[in-house]
């Protein structure tokens, strides 16, 4: 078995995530890449983070991407629920990153590949060792009797908790100022968005990588 490294929210912060590939040395017979979720929102560069993503996974299927609370929003909102919480909690960014994409003569902005791959998105993974979830788990509930607003959104309950999940979890959702290490828990969620670093951390070795 090889290493895991797990990066942190990328909210449509194309440079950042393309400094911090360019950082880490994957070897994909061996290694696993994994993206807790919520690439899209905030960030001005949805489209071209998502079309990376989606290269990504076509060259090296191995790759797991998650789904975070913000791809989900968006699905609400493209099915018509919700729509002002979306567009309120950075959606907006979003639209306009597509819409700056969308070629003369198209419909809908959103490409079809685009929509399957949110449609394609884990709401968690878990491997021996770590369970990998965008925002963490409800504590005293099994993994399989989660429910996806908490894996989704859950915030304080869960990283305020000593609780033994079993295995340690690996999240992102809530930012920090700098990687939160816990004897439970690692947050990898930096706020690279809010002009701070993109983070990936390599497991088991527990080695940590940042741009911004």
């Amino acid at each position: 078995m090889g290493s895991i490294f797990a990066i942190g929210d990328i909210h449509g912060c194309i440079h950042k995530l393309d400094a911090l590939l360019g950082k880490i040395v994957i070897d994909f017979t061996r290694d696993t890449l994994l993206f807790v979720g919520d690439y899209i929102d905030r960030g001005r560069h949805a489209f071209e983070v998502v079309e990376r993503l989606i290269s990504l996974k076509n060259r090296y299927p191995g790759i797991i991407l998650l789904k975070g609370n913000h791809e989900d929003m968006l699905q609400h909102y493209l099915a018509g629920e919700d729509k002002l919480s979306y567009l309120s909690n950075g959606g907006r960014q979003t639209l306009e990153s597509y819409l700056r994409h969308k070629r003369s003569g198209e419909g809908f902005p959103i490409p079809q590949t685009h929509l399957d791959f949110f449609h394609s998105l884990a709401l968690y993974h878990q491997t021996e060792r770590y369970i990998f979830v965008h925002a963490g788990l409800k504590p005293k509930v099994p993994l399989e009797r989660q429910v996806p607003e908490d894996l989704l959104w859950i915030r304080e309950r869960f990283i305020g908790s000593h609780y033994d999940f079993g295995k340690t979890v690996v999240f992102g959702h809530t930012p920090f100022p700098a990687p939160f290490v816990d004897t439970n828990k690692i947050g990898i969620d930096t706020g690279a968005v809010y002009g701070r670093q993109l983070t990936c951390v390599q497991l088991p070795e527990l080695v940590f990588y940042a741009a911004g």
